[in-house]
């Protein structure tokens, strides 16, 4: 088993500027609150749970934070079906029958002694072949982060994909950092590894865990940041070309997708846009935007003809609350689609309505 636990966790960070001037040197620009809920999570020894929609840098957060404080990232992608042997650990069974066909001949050797098979059968029991032991235990990444000799960050990412038995599996590592092997014991955290779990939403995670984490709501940047980010990410490209891109994603985050565009791809789609810049043939009357753009922004069909039709009607420049009748109705029902599709978009107004 492991060596205790520290009594205090260390921190690479003395003040919350810190965090974030060195989240800032990795290309993160975090937002301010954030960053003070970020720097008491590693003050703390807490989990932090960042919920939110797909594509707002949630990820990217875990992967900055390990390079800016120097620490390995360890990382869990969940899934449906997502088990233990995944996430914790599983005993190399090849290599334990290949040692215990190594130690065939010793045993027999030390068992031929013996003139009754209970005789044999009890001495076999008293000894230790040395199956189950460190050597054949193969650590998944929570195991991993608890093992390590140095900190890490772990990143327990998309947590929402898995069901509630596999939260279950997780709270010993979150609340007790520690994980317990029924051969061997119970591993304690050698270093203090920082735990960060995403949450795309896309269903209610366990009071039970939510109740171990330091909890925040990430969204969408506001103009300015965005535009910031992206220009952290995309030097090359020209500020009026960031500022048309990023307000053609603000616009099409108001209008009901199944997707609306991540911060990534806004930053692939500026880059296109400045490639594209010089043809201006490649435009056409959708708003005056490039339906290339479109499709990098967008990445389902009925998307983008959602977006091509409200585009070229003028629809809608301002969040649902600001709408008139005529587009709240489209945003309520779009033309075509499945009912699916359409039940969808009419939630994804009422939500933005009462936002």
């Amino acid at each position: 088993m492991s060596d205790a636990a520290p009594d205090t966790p260390t921190t690479a960070f003395a003040a919350v500027d810190d965090l974030s001037d060195a989240l800032a040197g990795q290309g993160y620009l975090i937002d301010a609150e954030l960053a003070v809920v970020v720097h008491l999570a590693t003050l703390l020894d807490r989990p932090l749970l960042l919920e939110g929609p797909a594509g707002v840098g949630k990820t990217e957060l875990a992967k900055a934070l390990a390079a800016a404080a120097g620490r390995d990232l360890i990382r869990l992608q969940c899934y449906e079906g997502l088990d233990e042997a995944r996430a914790l650990y599983e005993w190399d069974y090849a290599r334990q029958l290949l040692h215990v066909q190594m130690l065939r001949d010793r045993i027999s050797e030390e068992l031929s002694g013996h003139a009754t098979l209970a005789e044999a059968s009890a001495a076999l029991a008293r000894t230790e072949v040395g199956v189950y032991t460190e050597d054949f235990l193969v650590p998944r990444p929570l195991l991993s982060a608890i093992m390590s000799d140095e900190p890490t960050v772990l990143l327990v990412d998309e947590v929402d994909r898995t069901d509630e038995a596999m939260e279950a599996v997780m709270l010993e590592v979150l609340a007790e950092r520690q994980v317990t092997v029924p051969e061997l014991g119970t591993f304690t955290a050698r270093s203090a590894p920082w735990v960060i779990l995403t949450s795309n939403d896309t269903r209610e995670l366990s009071p039970a865990l939510k109740r171990r984490c330091l909890h925040f709501s990430v969204d969408y940047p506001d103009a300015d940041r965005e535009r910031r980010i992206v220009a952290v990410r995309a030097p090359d490209v020209e500020d009026e070309i960031i500022g048309d891109v990023v307000d053609l994603a603000r616009r099409l985050r108001d209008l009901p997708l199944r997707k609306s565009p991540s911060i990534a791809e806004v930053i692939d789609a500026a880059r296109a846009a400045s490639h594209l810049k010089a043809d201006p043939a490649r435009r056409e009357r959708i708003g005056g935007v490039d339906p290339a753009l479109l499709s990098l922004l967008l990445k389902f069909g009925t998307d983008v003809e959602h977006a091509r039709r409200a585009l070229a009607a003028g629809l809608p420049a301002s969040p649902a609350a600001e709408r008139g009748p005529a587009e709240t109705e489209w945003a309520a029902a779009p033309a075509g689609g499945s009912v699916t599709e359409r039940a969808f978009g009419a939630g994804r107004a009422r939500s933005a309505a009462r936002g």
